[in-house]
């Protein structure tokens, strides 16, 4: 080979194995540092694709998995309000019996009636106090609910004026019925006024048994459309809390203009009780008289036949368990399945005489017995679960284990790999560092 200045083979063979070799060290660190032997899709196309779908499935087993133990804790507290049901009926038919004695008089039998009857209220009030995260386990709900009947009493409290929802957030206190007429003369108005010139107020006035109970206003005047600091943008909500009513209302866009209107009209233009505004935002509602809305009783959570729980990580029917809920209220306790006498049908006076307490001891008893059958069910579905629970283990491991043996990489073999390329970088290094003197031997000959 010819001696020559201005190429150096020798040199451009050294720097392309050098660069080769620093890049294969490179790629080398990046997966000892990541701890994955396929880092991107250029190491391994396949794998990656098929690591990232394993991973996908654990991830999906993993949330399955808190599912299925959601389901337990579920079926746990109904199976715990079966159990305090279950005390109360056998305390029931201890009173039936005692009842069905020839040697009570009526006065002690009402005595007894008394005690029997306050506990089948118990047991409809379990029932419909028993739920998950509000979903009713034994029952039908007995929450209260606003009367949502559209009226003149409340045509302005609609999304057109900015009110998109009311919730009740305290339903002990809406449930209160001191007068025993119901809950359908409590409820609420709501008033908004300008106080001062440019502060706009917001104002709910409770009522209960229809008298004035409690009163909170909450200042709105930053949510004007026109300066308002907290001027809802359209698509936008707010929520205003009356958290001392157990209430709150979910605002639109338009709520941000009825305080624009509210807040230019002098006192003109409030609305609400004794209001003197005939008008309200140009669209002939009046507000003068109030605008209100009425509870409505055991308009709450109802039981649902079946809850379905999501076990697996795909959407098939065998990726669903579904759970049977039975009521167990006193409206079912006692038919037997077949439309038999109930605990609710014996009535107020369930065990006043000898002959209705001894009927009574029937009907009791096939209500225990109905209990039990709601109760096994609940217990059949909770070891279901188990094994579902256990399978989902299995499962996830072993998915675990194959995207492990895909994308997980081999420390050791790595490591000897890395050592290796680093030995050619260094080597490459000093290669190319002599390659790069060889032209300046050449010097000496033009020296000479």
């Amino acid at each position: 080979m010819a001696l020559n200045i201005i190429s150096n083979y020798a040199a451009n063979v050294a720097h392309r194995n050098l660069s080769a070799s620093d890049e294969m060290a490179t790629r080398s660190l990046s997966k000892l540092s990541s701890g994955t032997r396929v880092v991107s899709a250029r190491d391994d196309a396949a794998s990656m694709a098929i690591g990232a779908r394993l991973n996908a499935t654990t991830q999906a087993l993993k949330t399955a998995s808190v599912n299925v133990g959601q389901a337990n804790s579920m079926l746990q507290i109904a199976d715990g309000g079966m159990a305090t049901i279950d005390d109360v009926l056998v305390r029931m038919k201890t009173l039936a019996v005692q009842a069905s004695s020839g040697n009570l008089s009526d006065t002690e039998r009402g005595f007894l009636n008394d005690e029997f009857t306050e506990l089948r209220d118990e047991i409809d009030r379990i029932a419909s106090s028993t739920n998950f995260n509000g979903i009713q386990l034994l029952g039908d709900g007995g929450d209260v609910s606003l009367n949502l009947t559209p009226g003149a009493d409340n045509a302005a409290l609609t999304p057109q004026f900015g009110f998109d929802r009311f919730a009740i957030t305290d339903n002990n206190y809406w449930a209160k019925d001191p007068n025993e007429s119901g809950v359908t003369d409590n409820g609420f108005d709501l008033r908004i006024q300008e106080i001062v010139s440019g502060q706009v107020i917001a104002t709910i006035v409770t009522n209960i048994d229809f008298g004035v109970d409690r009163i909170q206003s909450i200042d709105v005047t930053d949510f004007a459309a026109t300066g308002g600091t907290q001027a809802i943008a359209p698509g936008e909500n707010a929520v205003l809390n009356f958290d001392e009513l157990g209430l709150s209302i979910t605002v639109n866009t338009n709520f941000s203009d009825t305080v624009d209107y509210v807040s230019v009209g002098g006192g003109a233009n409030d609305f609400g009780f004794n209001s003197t505004n005939t008008d309200f935002m140009g669209s002939g509602i009046d507000t003068s008289g109030g605008q209100f809305f009425l509870m409505e009783a055991d308009k709450g959570q109802q039981l649902s036949d079946t809850i379905d729980f999501q076990v697996g990580g795909g959407n098939t029917a065998n990726d669903r368990l579904s759970i049977d809920l039975t009521p167990v209220d006193s409206a079912v306790l006692g038919s037997a399945d077949i439309g038999l006498e109930t605990l609710e049908d014996l009535g107020p006076n369930a065990i006043n005489t000898a002959s209705d307490a001894q009927n009574a001891v029937e009907v009791v008893t096939r209500a225990i017995d109905d209990l039990q059958r709601a109760r096994a069910a609940v217990g059949t579905s909770q070891n279901r679960l188990d094994f579902a629970a256990q399978n989902l283990a299995s499962t996830q491991e072993n998915t675990e284990s194959a995207r492990s043996t895909l994308l997980d990489l081999d420390v050791a073999a790595e490591m000897t790999a890395f050592t290796s390329k680093q030995i050619l970088v260094q080597s490459g290094v000093a290669m190319l560092a002599q390659a790069n003197q060889m032209p300046q031997n050449l010097l000496r000959l033009l020296q000479g």
